[in-house]
């Protein structure tokens, strides 16, 4: 059944049929496929992923993958698209920022030429894109080296000139009204009866503006999703698109268990927002939540047809898309997607057979590099010992505690009694090279971001309210790292409000009516990741970026131990 209606074109596209058919058989156009290479999240990772992914066995079990690393991604994007005529490679946001040092301490440079270089057809705006500040996003989408930033654009590459692919805004508006990049973008295919057009609707969460600085999209506006899509799709209709493509960076958490290329019971923040797209979308390409999943929307609504997709994290995935095309109906007859893991063996990675394996693309590992050479004398300086890797995981993690005591070390002097940190600015475990030694770079990986240290006065009352506030979201829960001395006992199977058991200081409870210094990074002092309470702090006293904190941490002492878990405990699961 064709996904979408329009009816005075189905009426002159089939009566037009008819005639062919009856005095020239077999003059019908066959159907047109389209190959879709979606990815998202790729945040920056020039280089494979530490850590393997886990995939299906195919057994009933699971397996691990080394998978990632441009010069494989640029091969598996190739690949994948030699398997038809046409085809488009479409990202759906965090395709810069929270990035491995090798990106990051060049702006994020490196990670646009990777892919311009694959050819990327289209990339939705993320929120991380949003990390540095819009301008700073203007300046990787136009070129140029316009110091918008503490580091220095153009370190590498001098005449930096930007994307070459659109970048899709579709909700982000400017104070004028107009949206920060093109909503929308469109790419024909073939020619004369053959021909065909993919029309694309990019943008990203509206809670944009909770999870990133707020000085950095001052004076924007990030609009309701479903409002934005819909309002495009009569537009692409008009254009002549035969297919609709969404690419919104915004994601489903499918139901535990099931692998990359299955789905089960689909709950997340984009659950809500695919009930109301107009049926006529033939696909979605998500992200954001850092899973891989092919959901078939039908199952829970059968008047939507359209595949909802993502390929997980760091560039380890690309989903495998095709996209079948009947130009008589100037609509889409059938959709497929897989994801396909870039398997990238090599220096200590060792090849799983069950799954093909990429060779690496010379030309892109010559670009990398270039990069990964230039930050070498940083990312290799040795920082400090610890006693041994310290991983990240939730609800509680030993590397969050360990960069919590460190903030909460470095802003005594400014009488802080307690530090807290957001599980969002913790993007990797720590690991211990040989000897206990933690290199630069490998706190860089940890905390990219650049946060300067914040310390404020709050009551217990708001102390008890911001521990609330981890659950703001039901759907992303956001349980906060806190520093030793500090101990929470929480239930989120509770009502609202009743969900903190218990909270202490060097075991005496909260007092509600007491003042506690409390030590936070930048981006959640200001109200990130919906901790709007605390913004009401007093007395703020700014203190170290968090990265130089943390270094600072680890040199003060030969071999720091890394601090167990026991600080937070979550009840009801």
């Amino acid at each position: 059944m064709p996904t979408r209606y329009r009816a005075p074109l189905l009426a002159l596209a089939l009566s037009a049929t008819v005639g062919a058919c009856a005095t020239v058989p077999g003059a019908s156009p066959e159907p047109v496929t389209v190959r879709i290479v979606g990815l998202n999240d790729f945040h920056g990772n020039l280089e494979p992923i530490r850590r393997p992914v886990m995939l299906d066995d195919g057994a009933g079990g699971r397996t691990e993958v080394y998978a990632g690393g441009a010069a494989w991604f640029a091969s598996a994007v190739a690949s994948l698209r030699s398997q038809n005529e046409h085809s488009l490679a479409i990202g759906a946001g965090d395709l810069i920022s929270a990035s491995p040092l090798a990106s990051s301490l060049f702006l994020d440079e490196p990670t646009i030429g990777v892919m311009n270089r694959v050819k990327l057809d289209f990339a939705a705006v993320g929120n991380h894109e949003f990390d540095r500040g819009w301008r700073e996003l203007k300046r990787l989408r136009e070129g140029g080296c316009e110091k918008l930033t503490l580091r220095e654009p153009c370190a590498v590459e001098p005449d930096f000139k930007g994307s070459d692919f659109p970048i899709l805004a579709a909700n982000v508006r400017m104070p004028d009204g107009s949206t920060l990049f093109p909503g929308h973008g469109i790419k024909r295919f073939g020619s004369g009866a053959r021909e065909v057009a993919v029309g694309v609707i990019g943008l990203t969460l509206q809670g944009t503006a909770n999870i990133v600085e707020p000085a950095g999209i001052a004076g924007l506006t990030f609009e309701d999703e479903a409002t934005a899509i819909n309002a495009l799709v009569p537009r692409l209709v008009e254009e002549g698109a035969d297919a609709i493509v969404v690419s919104i960076h915004q994601g489903l958490v499918p139901e535990p268990g099931t692998g990359p290329n299955a789905c089960g019971a689909m709950a997340g923040d984009l659950r809500t927002i695919l009930e109301k797209l107009d049926p006529r979308i033939d696909l979605v390409i998500s992200g954001h939540t850092h899973r891989a999943y092919v959901c078939d929307f039908s199952a829970v609504d059968p008047s939507r047809r359209f595949k909802v997709t993502s390929a997980g994290f760091g560039g380890t995935m690309l989903t495998d898309i095709a996209l079948t095309i009947d130009p008589r109906l100037n609509d889409v007859t059938a959709v497929s997607a897989r994801n396909v893991p870039v398997q990238s063996p090599g220096e200590g990675r060792p090849a799983n057979p069950a799954f093909p394996t990429f060779e690496p693309d010379a030309a892109m590992a010559a670009y990398v590099t270039r990069y990964v050479s230039a930050a070498a004398d940083v990312a290799n300086r040795p920082v400090g010992r610890i006693s041994a890797s310290a991983p990240r995981a939730v609800p509680e993690s030993q590397i969050g505690n360990l960069i919590a005591d460190s903030q909460l070390a470095a802003t005594r002097s400014a009488g802080a009694q307690i530090a807290l940190i957001n599980p969002g600015g913790v993007r990797s475990d720590l690991a211990a090279r040989e000897g206990g030694t933690v290199t630069y770079g490998d706190l860089y990986a940890v905390q990219p971001f650049g946060n300067t240290l914040v310390t404020m006065t709050y009551t217990g009352e708001q102390l008890l309210r911001i521990l609330e506030e981890q659950f703001v979201n039901p759907n992303d829960e956001n349980i906060l790292s806190v520093s030793d001395g500090f101990t929470m006992t929480l239930d989120p199977a509770r009502p609202a409000g009743q969900r903190v058991v218990a909270a202490a200081l060097d075991g005496t409870p909260i007092d509600r009516a007491a003042s506690y210094r409390v030590t936070l990074n930048s981006f959640i002092a200001s109200g990130g990741d919906g901790f709007a309470t605390f913004k009401e702090g007093a007395d703020a006293t700014t203190g170290p970026v968090d990265l130089d904190a943390m270094e600072a941490y680890l040199r003060a002492r030969d071999m720091i131990p890394v601090p167990a878990i026991g600080r937070v405990t979550l009840l009801s699961r």
